[in-house]
Formats: C-alpha cells, sequence, structure tokens
C-alpha cells in the first residue's frame, strides 16, 4: 500500500489563517495511521497566489487534492478517503 502524504502549508497567510493550529495532527495522524501516512509541513503551496482568495486559507495538500479552509476533521476525512480507495 503506498503512503498517504499530506503536506501542511505554514506560510504566512495560511499560518494566520489557522494552520498553527493543525500543528495537532502530527500526533493525531501518526497515532492513528501509523506509517500508512506522511505529514510534513510546507513553508508555502502558493495556493493562496493561485486563486487570491486569501480567505480559503488554511490549505493542506491530502495526495493530489488541496482542502482549502483545512481543519483537523477536513484533512482526517480526506485521509480516511485516501486510504479506503488504496485498500
Amino acid at each position: 500500500m503506498a503512503k498517504v502524504n499530506v503536506k501542511i502549508c505554514m506560510g504566512t497567510t495560511c499560518f494566520v489563517m489557522g494552520s498553527s493550529q493543525l500543528h495537532d495532527l502530527v500526533d493525531i495522524v501518526n497515532k492513528k495511521y501509523g506509517e500508512d501516512v506522511a505529514i510534513t509541513g510546507s513553508t508555502c503551496l502558493n495556493y493562496c497566489t493561485d486563486t487570491s482568495e486569501y480567505s480559503k486559507a488554511p490549505y493542506v495538500k491530502v495526495n493530489d487534492i488541496v482542502i482549502q479552509e483545512a481543519t483537523i476533521d477536513k484533512v482526517l476525512q480526506e485521509i480516511d478517503k485516501c486510504l479506503k480507495q488504496q485498500g
């Protein structure tokens, strides 16, 4: 099974808009999924500059899916979807 890759944008806009609160994902993901999911931070994913929709931050990318206005629950739901598709 391929790993699900999660990238949390930590750029200024995303950080101010809430990605700092997504740090808890690291512990949650490690406990819930173990090595099936790799989670990293990114200095900037550039989605706010591509769309000019700063109100949609913070951004998180789960494999190829971009989550706008990301929350812990939204990210976990997308990880579950990805794992079910792979399984």
